[in-house]
């Protein structure tokens, strides 16, 4: 349980840094501080997705409460409007948790008031509780509460503004008020019990969102309320709303409540775990795996992602098989071969539900290694050889022989990527038209995965009696191996070259060269992964996990932050991933044998414990600043920065090693 104390609540350089986020398995979420003071456009208390997992819209951005007291109004919520804060509901409240999801409390006047958010699993529900508790308010005391809904009804990525477009008329049945206020976008209904209805509807303008300020995005939004609900507090002491695309019955809220007890203890039962962190990231987990269609798809992180083919093959064992969760994993592994087009892996999967984007040559060859993976934890060789070994076959032809964006097999047996204007590896920012890493030739993690995905092809091909074809998968691994330590050591910095494109050399010190020495299937020798962990320590290790540049280099940007493209240029020329500390960790464990790497690993690790109670709650973020304090950014809630970190305490900490990184 995380928890907050009354004055952390109402301090909001405190509240306003702690986030908390709800989602609902089909892409969906809520999500706000523990003030509930929205300082994102991405806050609300029901963002729906309405073309699972994408198609996001905010429709209900968050409730007013107001909470009456012998006709003496104390209003419990907290908004931000140019210069002031108004009201300020953050200092009657002495308590938030997420116990399992977020609880708040406030106190009034010897009164104590309970709300709770969670969602409904597989549907665009959010259920709003509120407990008033006997023991503490007076019986000769008249309470009220009233509730005004704030609606927004727009992409999740942009913001609303009054307009005279809005049908501002709401339906009222027996404890049901329905909204539609634009066509083309879905109703919204709100069943709560028994309230006086005030119908009279107005718009809150310039809200200010300060996240998106600091990120130079529109940070300005009005919100319109369209009626208030007063509810009476003297008879009931319980008061249920719930928000949905779907009409419901308040009298359902407690059963709901109840199955999402239920639902979230299971998943902590399975996780079967000692290690305190391991059990936290195994929740934090759950929250990524969402429907797509007619199986099971990553979103890559909240608030923004959707599902991405690198983030989804990357996290894929973290997530799912480390939980033993293959049936998941199969899933997501079929899906995706679906998309498989000239031997390339979709990279993403657009908002609106275009075609797939194929503009990537690493996801391909991490779709190699969770399959190796998979069948590492269970030895489900058929599903595989009936499923996906011809899809795997294919992409081998189809990189031998040349695809998209001149990825092909060069002559030294090499992988070579990249054209003008394009970037391909994970290393993927781009300001207007200047993609700020391009790495166009043989980026050295591309060598490493390619190498891997032909020893799994070679080793999945004597598994299924393809003599033939075992030979030529291993022969192009002994080709690029011998060709990779021709080319990519660097003997006077003692560490692995970024890219090698020619002639040229690549010598910044970045982590991708970690990626080579951390697949079961590797090309480098011990003595030299040594090395190469000794300078990526001094150079690139912090708390939260590997800069993306050495401080040293005269390109490297120590912070994250200001207008989109100063950030974009700072995304991977020294900003820290903690992502790579799950190849970091296992490359450690592998190079200085599982009693050391263990203990260098429990130190990294302690700090990620902290991180829990920081920024996302109970989630890991995108990224961190280079420079210390190594302030988190960009999303709170990271699909392969939980996956990586929990794949890694597994299989490298709790688990013999030997077990765990068995070859396919």
């Amino acid at each position: 349980m995380i928890e907050f104390d009354q004055e952390s609540c109402g301090d909001l350089n405190v509240a306003l840094t702690r986030e908390w986020l709800e989602t609902n398995g089909i892409g969906g979420f809520s999500s706000s501080t523990i003030s509930g003071l929205n300082t994102r456009r991405y806050h609300g208390l029901l963002t729906a997705a309405t073309k699972p997992p994408v198609g996001r819209f905010v429709l209900l951005s968050k409730l007013e409460e107001t909470l009456l007291i012998d006709g003496q109004r104390y209003e419990l919520s907290s908004n931000q409007y140019p210069g002031v804060t108004y009201p300020q509901g953050f200092n009657y409240q002495t308590g938030f948790r997420l116990d399992p999801f977020p609880r708040f409390t406030y106190e009034i006047e010897g009164v104590r008031l309970n709300k709770s958010v969670f969602m409904v699993q597989g549907e665009n529900t959010t259920v709003v509780q509120y407990e008033l508790e006997q023991s503490v308010a007076a019986d000769n005391q008249n309470i009220k509460l009233e509730v005004r809904p704030l609606i927004a009804f727009r992409d999740y990525h942009s913001t609303t503004h009054e307009n005279d477009a809005l049908n501002a008329r709401i339906e009222t049945d027996s404890g049901l008020t329905t909204f539609r206020p634009y066509t083309g976008l879905p109703r919204l209904h709100l069943t709560h019990d028994p309230a006086d209805i005030d119908a009279n509807g107005f718009w809150y303008r310039n809200f200010q969102y300060a996240i998106e300020q600091e990120r130079g995005l529109d940070y300005a939004e009005d919100l319109f309320s369209p009626c208030a609900l007063t509810f009476d507090l003297n008879g009931s002491k319980k008061v249920n709303i719930i928000a949905s695309t779907k009409r419901h019955n308040a009298s359902n809220a407690d059963a709901y409540h109840k199955a999402e007890i239920e639902r979230r203890s299971r998943l902590n039962k399975e996780a079967n775990g000692t290690n305190s962190l391991a059990t936290s990231l195994r929740s934090a987990a759950a929250q990524f795996i969402v429907s797509r269609e007619h199986g099971e798809t990553v979103i890559a992180g909240y608030h923004w992602f959707a599902d991405w083919g690198r983030d989804t093959m990357i996290a894929l064992p973290g997530l799912t098989l480390v939980n033993g969760r293959s049936d998941i994993a199969k899933h997501v592994l079929t899906e995706f071969s679906k998309y498989v087009d000239q031997g390339m892996l979709p990279n993403r999967f657009p908002d609106a539900g275009e075609a797939p984007e194929y503009n990537t040559v690493d996801a391909t060859l991490w779709f190699f290694e969770a399959v190796r993976s998979f069948v590492q934890y269970t030895g489900d060789y058929e599903f595989v050889r009936t499923s996906l070994y011809s899809v795997l076959k294919n992409i081998i032809e189809w990189h031998v022989k040349g695809t998209r964006y001149q990825i092909h097999v060069d002559d030294d047996g090499l992988l070579f990527s990249g054209e003008p204007g394009v970037q391909l590896t994970w290393m993927d920012a781009r300001v207007g038209d200047r993609v700020v890493t391009p790495r166009h030739g043989k980026p050295v993690e591309i060598q490493a995965l390619w190498y891997n995905a032909l020893r799994v092809m070679e080793g999945l091909a004597g598994r299924f009696s393809e003599p033939n074809a075992k030979q030529k998968y291993g022969a192009m691994a002994d080709q690029a191996r011998a060709s990779f330590n021709a080319l990519f050591w660097n003997k006077q910095a003692g560490c692995l070259y970024d890219v090698v494109n020619g002639g040229l050399r690549d010598a910044s010190i970045r982590p991708n060269q970690v990626i080579a020495i951390s697949l079961t299937n590797t090309m480098v020798t011990k003595d030299r992964a040594v090395s190469i962990l000794s300078v990526v320590q001094r150079e690139l290790l912090t708390p939260r996990g590997l800069r993306t540049l050495s401080p040293s280099d005269p390109n490297y940007m120590g912070r994250y932050e200001g207008a989109p493209g100063t950030r974009d240029g700072a995304y991977h020329q020294g900003t820290v991933w903690p992502w790579l500390m799950g190849p970091y960790i296992t490359a450690s464990v592998r190079t200085f044998g599982r009693d050391a790497g263990r203990r260098l690993a429990a130190t990294w690790l302690e700090s990620f414990q902290q991180h829990l109670h920081e920024a996302g709650l109970g989630q890991v973020s995108e990224i961190f600043d280079g420079d210390a304090p190594h302030t988190s950014r960009g999303c709170v809630a990271q699909a392969w920065s939980v996956a990586e970190l929990l794949r890694a305490i597994v299989e490298d900490i709790e688990q013999p090693h030997s077990e765990a990184a068995k070859a396919a």
